[in-house]
């Protein structure tokens, strides 16, 4: 609806002014205060100091020339000149019906798909996935689902650190301490493998002759040494098994290309920014200076892409990256979903890619940054003992949680489910709870984690949301009638307030959506399903639905079913299931 209103007044503008205001934008959106209409249109504002006219003037003239009478009421000019739009209720009504028929629930398909490649999760080879990886593994999660849903061809990358010295270190290590690593599946747990992770690390650190080792070592890797290799897949398989079993919990689907993937690669980008006339030496190592970094002492910051010892690193397989994903992939847009820490990191490596000729003018790079995850006091959130907690550990407290809520409830209700019943549910509350705790934040910022916040059936929280799916389904039930079987071609009937304004946010899905395809914050969404479940709670306690009369209950019927199917979508898109029960 919005798409249209902005379409006929850019096309009215057009007619009135010229063909210079035929791309103008028209400035309509949502009005800010329902009681103004549903839509409110700026434009006149923006045009008086063009059109050397007064704002109310230039207003009046649009509407005097504007075709929407067929699904708008008289419009208004309020204020300086602002025009405010109110939709008939009978072609809300109409849209409605549409809506409910359609497949997408109104929600329109890009009208040619590209390839979108979302980079995302990332966690490390040999190191368990802890709670920081849990923003970078669900926003990026959401992100592919919206856009997919919007009909694009989306490639989910995992872009997992499985290379470099730390292997040289780790394997070097493993020699020494626990051999049968190297050369049998599964001969150590992947805590174990942390832990003698940690070990290596400080023998690393204090033991000059154990470093050359570790160097030789990440010179066999390179080399393609067959025990070498080896070893590392076999390190490399543990990890993935560990990986697979938080991604299945989480229903996440990757497609796994680690860092030695671009191995072969890296040297090309060193002839690649030599032809290009950016690259630079100093002290030994081979960099790229680019405008506005500078140290701490105010001198320039380079980009380092080779280091002194002819050894590559992040940047250097970034770069190698980023031209694969654009010349082979043939992606035209590429979001990386990683904390705020790496802002710079990304800056400088787009901006080296541009001096490269890297990117063609349809491609467009996009760092999706986040914040902290923080404990309720306010800090980084770890053990009693100080550690990072283990992403697992996490999500087995909630879910642990969860039951213990449903249990407490079911108890107090005096209702008895069984075992099976109980787990399910437990499982979906508590994942969903977590997952829609973190969406529902602008992932700009930190937040503080909370199991009781999030968990709680009142809120802008999964419980709540999943609630008010779990009505729709109550009714169903109660009233013994198969939602699959209502006649959509049901003379839709809005005239309770509650009706109209349940109506009308069923219609703002498709904006919202595309909304988020562009700025890439699902917290967007998290937003609309809140208060389309309170809107529906409005709804469902104002306008009874089994007592109503025939063609009310089945307009109202078709109201609820559809405010089901969209939460549902909805929380879909956010990678969380519904209960028909809870």
């Amino acid at each position: 609806m919005i798409e249209k209103l902005r379409h006929l007044f850019t096309e009215t503008l057009t007619q009135l002014f010229g063909e210079n205001f035929s791309h103008i934008d028209s400035l309509v959106v949502p009005a800010s205060n329902p009681k103004f209409g549903d839509y409110q249109c700026n434009i006149a504002l923006s045009l008086a100091k063009t059109l050397q006219q007064s704002p109310r003037v230039i207003a009046q003239t649009i509407i005097d020339n504007l075709k929407i009478d067929d699904f708008c009421e008289t419009l208004e000019i309020a204020g300086p000149g602002f025009i405010n739009i109110k939709i008939k209720s009978d072609y809300i009504a109409q849209q409605i019906k549409l809506a409910y028929k359609s497949d997408n629930l109104g929600v329109t398909k890009i009208e040619e798909s590209s390839k979108v490649i979302v980079d995302f999760s990332s966690p490390n080879i040999a190191k368990e996935m802890h709670v920081g990886h849990l923003r970078s593994t669900i926003i990026g999660d959401s992100i592919a689902r919206i856009l997919e849903f919007r009909g694009y061809d989306v490639l989910r990358l995992n872009h997992v650190g499985d290379w470099g010295t730390q292997f040289g270190m780790l394997i070097s290590y493993l020699r020494l301490e626990k051999p049968e690593v190297l050369t049998t599946a599964n001969a150590v747990e992947i805590g174990d493998l942390v832990t003698l992770y940690k070990q290596a690390k400080i023998k690393f650190d204090q033991d000059l002759e154990f470093q050359e080792k570790a160097r030789q070592e990440v010179v066999k890797l390179q080399s393609k040494d067959p025990e070498s290799i080896k070893a590392w897949q076999l390190l490399c398989e543990q990890s993935r098994r560990e990986f697979e079993v938080i991604y299945k919990l989480l229903d996440i689907t990757l497609t796994e290309r680690g860092e030695s993937f671009y191995n072969p690669f890296l040297s090309d980008v060193i002839i690649d920014l030599k032809k290009a006339n950016i690259l630079t030496e100093d002290q030994g190592a081979k960099c790229v200076f680019l405008e506005g970094f500078i140290n701490k002492e105010n001198k320039p910051l380079p980009l380092i892409v080779q280091k002194t010892d002819g050894g590559y690193n992040y940047a250097t397989t970034d770069l190698a990256a980023l031209k694969y994903r654009i010349n082979e992939d043939k992606a035209s847009r590429i979001i990386y979903v990683t904390d705020a820490g790496q802002a710079n990191h990304f800056i400088q490596v787009f901006q080296v890619a541009k001096k490269a000729n890297y990117i063609p003018d349809n491609v467009e790079l996009v760092h999706v940054p986040f914040g902290l995850v923080l404990a309720e006091d306010g800090k980084k959130i770890k053990t009693r003992s100080g550690e990072t907690i283990r992403l697992k550990d996490l999500l087995d407290e909630a879910i642990n949680r969860a039951k213990k809520d449903l249990e407490n409830r079911l108890e107090t209700e005096i209702r008895n489910e069984t075992e099976e019943f109980i787990n399910q549910v437990s499982k979906i509350v508590g994942l969903s709870a977590v997952k829609y705790a973190d969406l529902s934040q602008n992932r700009t910022t930190d937040y503080k984690f909370s199991y009781e916040k999030m968990l709680a059936l009142q809120g802008n929280t999964a419980p709540y949301l999943l609630y008010a799916y779990v009505r729709v389904q109550g009714i169903s039930r109660k009233g013994n009638i198969d939602l699959n079987q209502l006649n959509s071609d049901t003379q839709i009937i809005l005239t309770q307030d509650s009706e109209l304004v349940l109506a009308k946010h069923l219609l703002q899905l498709d904006f919202i959506i595309k909304e988020v395809e562009k700025d890439l914050l699902p917290n967007r969404l998290c937003l609309y399903l809140f208060e389309l479940s309170q809107k529906f709670n409005q709804f469902y306690d104002q306008c009874p639905i089994l007592s109503a009369e025939e063609k009310v209950k089945l307009s109202r019927l078709i109201l609820a079913d559809l405010t089901a199917k969209v939460i549902k979508q909805g929380l879909s898109l956010l990678g969380i299931s519904v209960l028909e029960r809870m």
